[in-house]
Formats: C-alpha cells, structure tokens, sequence
C-alpha cells in the first residue's frame, strides 16, 4: 500500500515539474517576443530625448544620455503640425467608417445563398489582391476623377481591402448560425434588421480587429499623399509633414556641416521623434480595443 502511494507521489511530482518546465519555457518565449516588440520603441525614444553627441557617437542604447527635448520643441512649434494632425484625424475617421461600411456590407451580402452570382463576386473582388495597376494609373485616375489635392483621394481609393472582405466574410459563415437568420426571416425581418440586430451584435470582435487594421493603416500611410497633394499643403496628414520635417532638417544639417550640430537638430534625433509623436495616438487607442482585437484574432483558430 504504501509503494502504491510511494509511486503515485512520484508521478505527481514529476508531472509537476514536467508542467513547471513547460511554462517556464512558454514563459521565457513570451517574454522574448515582446521584448522585440516593445525594445525597439524603447530604444527609438531614448534616441529622441538624449543629447545629439550621443546619438551621432551611436552610443544610445535603450537608456538616453545627456535628456535633451530640443527635438519635440521643434515639432510643436511648427503650428501646422497641428493641422496636419488635424487632417489625420478627419482622414483616418472617415476611411476607417467607409472602410467598415463597405466591408460588412458586402461580407454580408456575398454570404448570402440566395444572392445570384456571389461566387463570381467574391472572385472578382479576391482577383485585385494579386494585380495592381500601379502608380501612374491611380495618377491618372485620380487625375480624371477631379480628386487631386482634396479630402478624398486620401480616403476613397484604398477603403475597401479584399483582404479585410474575406476575414469578415470568412467570420460571418463559420460564427453566424444560418438556423438563427432563417428564423428571423420567417420573423419577417429584413436583411438590413438582420445585419443590424443579429449580425453586427454577434460579430464586435472581429469588427473591431478590422477597424483597427483599417485605422491603423491609413494613420501610417503617407505615400498617396506624397503623390496626390501637391497645391493645397494644408491638407498634408501629419506623416507627410513629419516626412519633410525630417527631409528639410536632413538638407539643412549636410548643408551647414557638421559644425553647428548644437543649432541645427540631427536627422536622426528629429526622426525619433517623429516616430514616437505619430506613434502615440495609436498607442493610446490600442488599449480600449485590445480586448475585441485579441478575440477577433482567435476566431477560426479553434473550430466547435
């Protein structure tokens, strides 16, 4: 009896520091992952608050040296910053809105069986991931469309992702019970009551994951701007202005030498800081959706 307690102590002992050594090591490969995510952003802002002598020697490493806020003065004394930021804001609001309009409404509709025609669409829409026009026709188009230098061809050309299309239709199929659509159409419900108090309601997670891909985009993307906005410089976002902040401080600092570092900010003291004030509103954001997107990620990933 007691070498029947004797072994099964054992077993329990060591199933209990095989169960230790596997957490330490789940442990261990988390905390690895999130230290390459949050070190780089560490070390991006200790670059923009030390003292450029250090930054141009290359000796800042997560710790800044010499605390200097010379940087983000220059940036806040640019009042147009304001506005770009401003610009950003409006931006990233109404793609983010249009974006999920248009997305939740087709997933829904190219989800529906009754819908004539939906395999090809949903083709037709998954066809432009894999084929783009390129530059200079969305130049030109957008030249055609009389949207050069205005609010929309910040907004309306890329607000409607097929990738975006196909995780929300996706979702819809395997999370929405057909039985529970059936039943409110027998209700008499319509397809915009279902979408509205049925569909929608059940599907938060993954609606807020897709919005934040979408707000999160467009609120890093600069490059349309770059080549869109020409005239109106007041509808700059706050990217492209940080960028010819940087560009203009990068010009001035090889024109006037390295000499009179101490008047001049250095290039890359200015470009962390640009980084870390675009980098803030989103990281003030993430938090409040963090737990819809960490549901929304995990649907499909186990099946019931």
């Amino acid at each position: 009896m007691n070498l029947n307690k004797t072994n099964h102590d054992r077993r329990w002992i060591s199933a209990k520091a095989k169960n230790m050594a596997i957490d330490i090591m789940f442990y261990t490969v988390l905390i690895l992952v999130s230290l390459t995510c949050v070190l780089p952003f560490i070390h991006i802002f200790a670059k923009s608050v030390s003292n450029e002598a250090f930054v141009v020697a290359n000796k800042i490493f997560l710790i800044p040296k010499g605390i200097n806020f010379t940087a983000y003065k220059k940036i806040f004394q640019d009042m147009s910053i304001v506005r770009s930021l401003y610009v950003s804001i409006i931006v990233t609001l109404s793609f983010t809105v249009i974006g999920m309009v248009l997305t939740i409404s087709s997933a829904y509709a190219l989800t529906r069986k009754e819908l004539k025609g939906r395999k090809v669409m949903s083709f037709l829409i998954m066809f432009t991931m894999y084929f783009t026009a390129g530059t200079i026709p969305d130049y030109l188009l957008m030249n055609d469309l009389k949207m050069l230098d205005t609010w929309w061809c910040m907004i309306l050309p890329l607000s409607f992702s097929a990738y975006n299309f196909l995780i929300m239709k996706n979702n819809f199929q395997s999370s929405i019970p057909e039985s529970l659509i059936e039943s409110a159409v027998i209700d008499g419900a319509g397809h915009f009551k279902i979408l509205t108090k049925i569909v929608i309601p059940l599907s938060k997670p993954i609606i807020a994951t897709i919005s934040l891909f979408y707000a999160v985009g467009r609120w890093n993307a600069y490059s349309d701007a770059l080549f869109y906005i020409k005239q109106r410089v007041s509808l700059r976002p706050l990217q492209l202005k940080l960028y010819y902040l940087v560009v203009a401080a990068t010009e001035s600092f090889k024109a006037e030498g390295v000499a009179v570092t101490g008047q001049i900010t250095n290039p890359e003291v200015l470009k962390a800081s640009c980084i870390i004030f675009a980098t803030l509103p989103i990281v003030c954001i993430y938090p409040f959706v963090q737990k819809y997107f960490v549901q929304g990620t995990m649907i499909g990933a186990v099946k019931g």
